[in-house]
C-alpha cells in the first residue's frame, strides 16, 4: 500500500438527503468530490422553484439533493445516482441537476475505472535525457496519480498545473491522430517552482497502445474535471 492509500478507511454516514459513504478521514477526499448543499427551508419555499405550482397537502413538496432548492414532484421526480456526493443509491434530483448527473456517470464509470487501472509508459523527469519505464495509475481515493518502477512517485491531482497530450497522425487534411504521451506540469508541495514530467507510450509490441491512449484521454479530461471545484 502506498503512502497516499494508508487512509482510504471509508464510513457509512446517513444524512437528510440519503445513505453516503464517506472517507474516514477529510484529507482523503476525492478532489472530484461535493459537499452536500444546504437546503432551502421549508419557510421559504411556498411554490415550486421550477413550475410555481403552490404547495399543499396534495402538492408535497421536495428538495433536489444537488443543488437544494425545492420542487413539485413532477419537477424533481427522477433519482439518479450521485457519486460525486458519495450516495449509496440513486437519489431524488430536478431536471437540470439530474442531466449533469448523468453526464457525469461516464467519467465515474470510464474515465476514473480507467485511470486506476493503470497503464505503462517511459517517464522521463525534467530535463533529464534518461527515461523510466514506469506503471503509471490513480490512485483508489482518487486523489493522486502513482508512478512505480525503479523509483516511486505519488503526484497530487489538485497540485497538477498543466496536462499536454502528445499525439501523432495528423494531416493537414484533418486525418485521425492517437495520443501517444503527455507532458505534465505539477508543483511539489512547499515549492512554488513547475516540475515537469514527460510521459512517452512503449513501442513494445506487448504494450498495449489502445490502452495507453485510452488512458492518456482519461488523464486529461481529469486534469479539467478536477479543477472545476
Amino acid at each position: 500500500m502506498s503512502g497516499c492509500e494508508a487512509r482510504d478507511a471509508k464510513k457509512l454516514v446517513r444524512s437528510p438527503s440519503g445513505l453516503r459513504m464517506v472517507p474516514e478521514h477529510r484529507s482523503a477526499r476525492s478532489p472530484f468530490g461535493l459537499d452536500e448543499p444546504p437546503w432551502v427551508p421549508d419557510k421559504e419555499c411556498p411554490r415550486c422553484m421550477q413550475c410555481d405550482t403552490k404547495f399543499d397537502f396534495i402538492t408535497r413538496k421536495h428538495h433536489c439533493r444537488r443543488c437544494g432548492k425545492c420542487f413539485c414532484d413532477k419537477c424533481c421526480s427522477k433519482k439518479v445516482p450521485l457519486p460525486r456526493m458519495c450516495f449509496v443509491d440513486p437519489v431524488r434530483q430536478c431536471a437540470e441537476c439530474a442531466l449533469v448527473s448523468q453526464k457525469e456517470t461516464e467519467f465515474y464509470d470510464k474515465q476514473l475505472k480507467v485511470l486506476m487501472n493503470g497503464a505503462t509508459f517511459f517517464v522521463t523527469l525534467g530535463t533529464s535525457d534518461k527515461s523510466e519505464l514506469m506503471v503509471c495509475r490513480l490512485s483508489n481515493n482518487q486523489r493522486y496519480l502513482v508512478l512505480d518502477g525503479d523509483s516511486h512517485y505519488e503526484i497530487e491531482i489538485i497540485q497538477i498545473s498543466t496536462v499536454q497530450i502528445l499525439t501523432e497522425g495528423f494531416t493537414p487534411g484533418g486525418g485521425n491522430t492517437r495520443a501517444i504521451g503527455m507532458i505534465l506540469q505539477y508543483k511539489v508541495p512547499g515549492s512554488e517552482e513547475l516540475t515537469q514530467m514527460k510521459f512517452t507510450a512503449s513501442e513494445d509490441f506487448s504494450c498495449n497502445k489502445k490502452l495507453s491512449a485510452s488512458w492518456l484521454a482519461a488523464m486529461h479530461k481529469v486534469s479539467k474535471e478536477g479543477k472545476t471545484e
